[in-house]
């Protein structure tokens, strides 16, 4: 992103869904990496996707967060837009955001109805 916006990150990223370079649904923001708090102008600079990033939310939080391994970093340099959700540059594989979708298309795969 190339133009300085005010945003409230509250409401405008964290937890929005985040949508690759290729238009393909790709995770959620699950938390932000911020540089600068301690001065007058704080930015964003990566959004962490999955993983370890839960182990703050309580007990089903530490559970999915052992489940899932390591966080994503994406810097926030990949962002394209933020609108109703979060469009990425890239594709999602490029991101290394597509990591669980053969291992858990097979798991759910075998579940009756889905």
């Amino acid at each position: 992103m190339s133009e300085v916006i005010d945003v409230d990150i509250a409401l405008s990223i964290l937890d929005h869904q985040l949508v690759d370079g290729d238009g393909k649904n790709c995770g959620k923001v699950d938390d932000l990496e911020i540089a600068g708090l301690d001065g007058d102008s704080p930015e964003i600079v990566a959004m962490i996707v999955g993983g370890n990033a839960w182990r703050s939310r309580g007990l089903l939080g530490r559970f999915a967060a052992r489940l899932s391994g390591n966080a994503v970093h994406v810097p926030w340099s990949e962002v394209d837009s933020v609108t109703s959700v979060v469009s990425l540059k890239r594709p999602a594989a490029e991101l290394r955001l597509n990591r669980g979708d053969a291992r858990w298309g097979k798991l759910v795969g075998k579940v009756p109805g889905f």
